[in-house]
């Protein structure tokens, strides 16, 4: 947009307007409330919580705390709660089975969630198998290549027990393509019409994502392998746009951006273009780096967690997965 010319100085003073709280207050173009925060959580099967080194200040929590977590994102007014698995070793497998176990550990939480707080506070539940596959892949894998209509089969199957367990949101994550209209039309012909779907449209192969890893332990399943044939290279723009136009023709109700500061262009290309809900996650690498230098004293901690979220809204997202959802939420009420 051109905006037409203003008077030259010294008949206009910018700073005239940002002299006085109330007045910068007045004149705000953008803002941040806990209405755009998602939690992202950690749970695992034991009773507890663990500490996650490379995520500080972020926990594992254990399936007799969960529940108490979500009624405490239901007091601090957070609209909803993204539900990540630490699968134990055991059950992974190179078929990931665990995806689509009905009683597995994120659908039994999910279930005793919606029974504790009902509609008070969505559930987002991930689709992709990297959490249950024994070799890390977001996908079934056969003979090294990560299969893309095969795993779209499994997805169908763990969106499905997802939301029988009760879940308001699925999202897939995996970035197979056209998994989006299989997981619409799975829900649709099974009665769930009503469950959303957020896509991880635009889904980049970032190094930004290690300490998620190390939180649901799939980095020493992938070990030395990587996600670069199915997630976007980072050197792409164009091709997430129509990453994210193939899965809202194929039914997705809003979409997200991941990670997010490093791809604050995606995000405003994405709103701009499509003009649908759209999200951006805070990812593990970034909520590291700002905690970390935070803890060492280098930054003020919350000033540049709160400035950091409010530069996704600037952009266009909607709401902001992040780390930071229960500190914000307090920092902001």
């Amino acid at each position: 947009m051109t905006y037409p010319p203003r008077a030259p100085f010294p008949a206009t003073r910018l700073r005239r307007v940002r002299s006085h709280d109330w007045s910068r207050r007045l004149v705000r173009e953008n803002s941040l409330s806990v209405d755009d925060l998602i939690w992202p959580l950690f749970v695992f099967n034991g009773s507890g919580s663990q500490e996650i080194p490379s995520l500080p200040g972020v926990l594992r929590w254990g399936t007799d705390e969960i529940v108490d977590v979500a009624k405490r994102a239901v007091d601090l007014g957070i609209p909803a709660i993204a539900l990540f698995p630490a699968t134990e070793p055991g059950l992974k497998n190179e078929e990931a089975t665990e995806a689509f176990n009905e009683n597995n550990l994120v659908c039994r939480v999910t279930r005793e969630i919606k029974k504790a707080v009902g509609d008070q506070l969505g559930v987002i539940l991930d689709v992709a198998l990297d959490p249950y596959s024994s070799h890390g892949q977001d996908g079934l894998v056969e003979n090294g290549v990560v299969m893309n209509d095969e795993t779209n089969a499994v997805l169908r199957q763990q969106a499905l027990v997802q939301a029988r367990a009760g879940c308001d949101v699925i999202a897939p994550s995996d970035m197979m393509d056209g998994r989006i209209g299989e997981i619409r039309s799975a829900l649709d012909d099974h009665g769930f019409a009503n469950v959303q779907v957020m896509s991880y449209a635009a889904k980049f192969a970032s190094a930004f994502y290690g300490p998620f890893r190390d939180a649901v332990g799939s980095a020493a399943s992938l070990g030395a392998a990587d996600k670069k044939t199915y997630q976007q290279s980072p050197s792409q723009s164009d091709e997430a746009i129509h990453e994210v136009a193939l899965d809202l023709a194929e039914g997705a109700d809003s979409v997200m951006v991941k990670p997010g500061m490093p791809y604050l262009d995606i995000v405003a290309r994405v709103k701009q273009t499509f003009g649908v809900p759209t999200f951006a996650y805070q990812v593990s690498g970034e909520y590291a780096m700002l905690r970390g230098a935070a803890d060492a004293g280098w930054l003020d901690g919350q000033a540049v967690m709160l400035e950091s979220l409010l530069a996704f809204k600037r952009a266009g997202a909607d709401g902001i997965l992040t780390y930071f959802a229960a500190d914000a939420a307090e920092a902001l009420a």
